[in-house]
């Protein structure tokens, strides 16, 4: 055998030793879920689930028993992820005006600040906070859309701190006194509008490889005696290896 060849089976041995643990490079997946619970005397509820994978977000908004109609047409109903705040859904103390509803703003030392809007389509930052035209309406409705998730967002997530808020309260359930103020963000709409009706917080759900294991560099049983046998038959390959080039360099000379 060549010297050379004596050289590279070795070299190739120990390639197969590391490529179990070069090639788990897939994205991580989590998914976190939220039971949406009715808020402001609203009858609406719901449940949310946020699946991420990697730097992409799928998530899924089933609504039920919200307010049908806004002047005479599909109510929209605005829709967030709220992080930065408490992690909990601002409670009826948080009426700081004491006008019978806990508006966003009061909310936000509970639930934080407007991290992602979800809507129908475009933009799902907080600038599209109420781009009424592109979130869901109507009494019942099932949203569901996939998009990059930012930084804040998924850490909020991962930390269980995530918020989801469905706005849009009937005014007609409000006092006169909440009826008669105005969307704070958007003052051409009725206060109403901005009136969370249904909140949850998202909880991890579970975690998953849907690609396999990631390098943690903790061996599940199965993963530790495969990564184990290639080990050992990668260094009884290279003794065998060792033996013959000795056993090839004494014949090499003796025929001296």
């Amino acid at each position: 055998m060549k010297k050379s060849a004596l050289l590279a089976a070795p070299a190739l041995a120990l390639a197969a030793v590391t490529l179990p643990a070069t090639a788990a490079t897939a994205a991580e997946s989590w998914s976190f879920q939220a039971e949406l619970a009715p808020v402001n005397n609203s009858t609406a509820a719901g449940s949310a689930v946020v699946d991420v994978t990697g730097q992409e977000a799928t998530v899924t908004v089933e609504v039920a028993g919200a307010p049908a109609l806004f002047q005479g047409a599909p109510y929209p109903h605005a829709q967030h992820i709220h992080i930065g705040g408490q992690g909990v859904c601002a409670p009826p103390s948080a009426d700081a005006d004491g006008d019978g509803a806990v508006s966003s703003m009061e909310g936000q030392p509970w639930t934080g600040g407007i991290g992602t809007s979800l809507t129908t389509s475009g933009d799902t930052s907080p600038a599209s906070a109420v781009a009424i035209d592109r979130f869901p309406a109507g009494e019942a409705y099932t949203y569901q859309r996939t998009f990059p998730v930012d930084g804040a967002t998924l850490a909020a997530l991962q930390s269980g701190t995530a918020v989801v808020n469905v706005h849009g309260a009937d005014p007609a359930a409000l006092s006169a006194e909440a009826q008669a103020k105005a969307n704070p963000m958007a003052p051409a709409l009725p206060l109403a509008s901005d009136i969370p009706i249904a909140c949850g917080v998202l909880a991890p759900a579970q975690m998953a490889m849907p690609e396999g294991p990631a390098d943690t560099g903790v061996e599940t049983a199965a993963a530790g005696s495969d990564a184990r046998g290639l080990a050992g038959a990668a260094v009884l390959g290279m003794l065998a290896l060792g033996g013959a080039a000795v056993g090839l360099r004494r014949r090499a000379a003796g025929g001296r």
